[in-house]
C-alpha cells in the first residue's frame, strides 16, 4: 500500500466510477433513443399520433446496423424510438425497455409499417446529439440528449421550454472531474483504494458482463466470434480473454437483452475492459480483492482515454477498453507504473487506428484484435519491450502518448467519420471512387 491520494482526487475517482460503471440494456445508441422517445411521450401525457427523430450522423451510425433490444429482433432508428414510445419506462433511463412485452413490439411493427416515425440527420452538432419530437392534435413535445445517453438537455411542451440544462461547466456534473484523472494517481487510488467504496459496482460490473458473455458462448449470436475462437483457438487463457469478451458482444450486438455494466457509455467497452482481466484472474488464482483493484485500474485507464476522444467518433472504443484490460493484467500480475505505462503505449502504438463503422456484429472481432494486442502490449511491457519515442505517435512520455492518440480520434478522425457515415447511407457514387 502506498501514500494516500489527496481527498478531493479520491472522491472524484470513486464518484467517476460509479457514474461510467451503470447498467444498460442493449446498445446504448439505440436505448438513448429509445430513452429520449420514452420521455417525450411521458411529456406529450398521451400517445403521439406521429414522432420525428432528429439525430448527429454518429448516433444513426451506431443504431443502423444494431438489433434493437427486447424489439423481437427488428433493427433502425425508427425502431428503437416506436418502442420507447410504446413500452418504454423513462424512469429506467438506459433500462428504458426492460418491461417491453410481445404486445408492445407488435404495436411497434405496425406503427414504424405505417411510417408513424421519421428520422432527420443534423450537421454540425455534437456527435452524441438526439432530438425525440412527438405529435398529438395540437399537442407536441420535444425532448433533446446530448453528449451523454441520458442527459437529458432540454424538454419542450407545445413550443414552450420547460426544462433546460446547461453544458458549459462539465466539471460540476455528476460524474466528477475526470480533468483530474492521469495513470499515475489512477495506480495509487487502486492500491490504497477502500473497496467498501466500489465493492457494489465493480461486483455488479463482473456478475452481469460475465452472465451475458456467457450466453454468446452458449448460443450462435452474431457472427459468432467469441465461439469461434474458442473452437478454433483452444482455451488457454489469451484466447479465452479474448474470446469472453468477443462473445458479450456477439450476445450485445445480436440484441440479447440481457444488461450490460458499461463504461464511457458503452457496453462493449464495459465488456471488453473487465471481461479479458475477469479471465487472467481466474488462471492465476488472483484473490477477489486483486480482481476488483486490477478492474479499477483497467475502469479508470479506459475512461481516462476516452476523456481525449470523446464519446462518439471514428476512432474504435475497443481500443481504448482493451488498452485498460490489458493495463489491469499488468498490474494484476504485479507490474510496476513503469510496466503498465509500457503496456498501454504498446498497445496504443499496434492497433491505434482501428476505425468505428458503427455498432453491429463486427464489433466483436474487433473486440478480439483490440484485447490480442492489449495481451501482447502486456507481455511486451513486462519484459521491459516496448515501442519508442519518434516511433509514430509514440511520445516522449506515458500521458502525452495518451493525449496525442485522443487528438487523433476527437480532430484527425473527423473526416473519416463524416465519410464512414456518407458510405453508410449511401452517399458517395461508389463509380467515382
Amino acid at each position: 500500500m502506498g501514500k494516500a491520494l489527496d481527498k478531493n482526487v479520491y472522491d472524484n475517482y470513486v464518484m467517476i466510477l460509479k457514474n461510467e460503471l451503470i447498467p444498460a440494456l442493449g446498445c446504448t445508441e439505440p436505448i438513448a433513443i429509445a430513452y429520449a422517445a420514452a420521455k417525450a411521450r411521458e411529456v406529450l401525457g398521451q400517445m403521439p399520433e406521429s414522432m420525428e427523430m432528429v439525430c448527429s450522423g454518429n448516433i444513426i451510425k451506431n443504431v443502423k446496423g444494431v438489433t434493437v433490444p427486447n424489439s423481437g429482433g427488428l433493427k433502425g432508428i425508427d425502431v428503437a424510438a416506436a418502442l420507447g414510445v410504446v413500452g418504454g419506462d423513462a424512469s429506467r433511463e438506459l433500462e428504458v425497455l426492460e418491461g417491453v412485452t410481445a404486445e408492445d413490439i407488435e404495436k411497434t411493427k405496425e406503427m414504424v409499417q405505417k411510417g408513424f416515425c421519421t428520422c432527420t440527420l443534423e450537421e454540425g452538432v455534437a456527435n452524441l446529439y438526439i432530438v425525440a419530437k412527438v405529435f398529438a392534435g395540437e399537442h407536441s413535445a420535444e425532448v433533446t440528449i446530448i453528449n451523454r445517453h441520458t442527459l437529458i438537455t432540454k424538454i419542450v411542451k407545445d413550443g414552450q421550454i420547460i426544462f433546460e440544462h446547461q453544458l458549459h461547466d462539465r466539471k460540476s456534473e455528476k460524474g466528477g472531474d475526470k480533468s483530474l484523472l492521469n495513470v499515475k494517481d489512477i495506480l495509487t487510488f487502486a492500491d490504497t483504494l477502500d473497496l467498501a467504496d466500489i465493492e457494489e459496482t465493480i461486483g455488479m460490473q463482473i456478475e452481469k458482463n460475465t452472465a451475458i458473455s456467457q450466453e454468446g458462448v452458449i448460443h450462435p449470436y452474431g457472427a459468432q466470434i467469441g465461439r469461434t475462437l474458442l473452437d478454433v483457438y483452444g482455451n488457454d487463457v489469451r484466447t479465452r480473454a479474448r474470446a469472453k469478451a468477443a462473445a458479450g458482444s456477439d450476445a450485445r450486438m445480436g440484441g440479447c437483452s440481457m444488461p450490460v455494466v458499461i463504461n464511457s457509455g458503452s457496453g462493449n467497452q464495459g465488456m471488453t475492459v473487465s471481461l479479458p482481466v475477469i479471465e487472467f484472474a481466474k488462471e492465476y488464482d488472483a484473490t477477489r480483492e486483486q480482481l476488483y483493484r486490477a478492474l479499477v485500474v483497467g475502469n479508470l485507464i479506459s475512461i481516462h482515454q476516452k476523456k481525449y476522444i470523446g464519446s462518439l467518433s471514428a476512432y474504435c472504443g475497443a481500443v481504448s477498453a482493451a488498452c485498460g484490460a490489458g493495463a489491469a493484467i499488468t498490474y494484476l500480475r504485479g507490474g510496476t507504473y513503469e510496466e503498465v505505462g509500457l503496456t498501454i503505449i504498446n498497445t496504443i502504438g499496434n492497433v491505434g487506428g482501428i476505425v468505428c463503422d458503427g455498432a453491429k456484429s463486427s464489433c466483436a472481432a474487433k473486440i478480439a484484435s483490440a484485447v490480442d494486442a492489449a495481451i501482447l502490449g502486456h507481455y511486451m511491457a513486462m519484459k521491459h519491450v516496448s515501442f519508442q519515442p519518434g516511433e509514430g505517435i509514440v511520445q516522449e512520455n506515458l500521458e502525452d502518448t495518451i493525449k496525442s492518440m485522443g487528438y487523433i480520434g476527437r480532430v484527425g478522425m473527423k473526416m473519416t467519420d463524416t465519410e464512414i457515415l456518407n458510405i453508410m447511407i449511401d452517399r458517395v457514387d461508389k463509380d467515382k471512387m
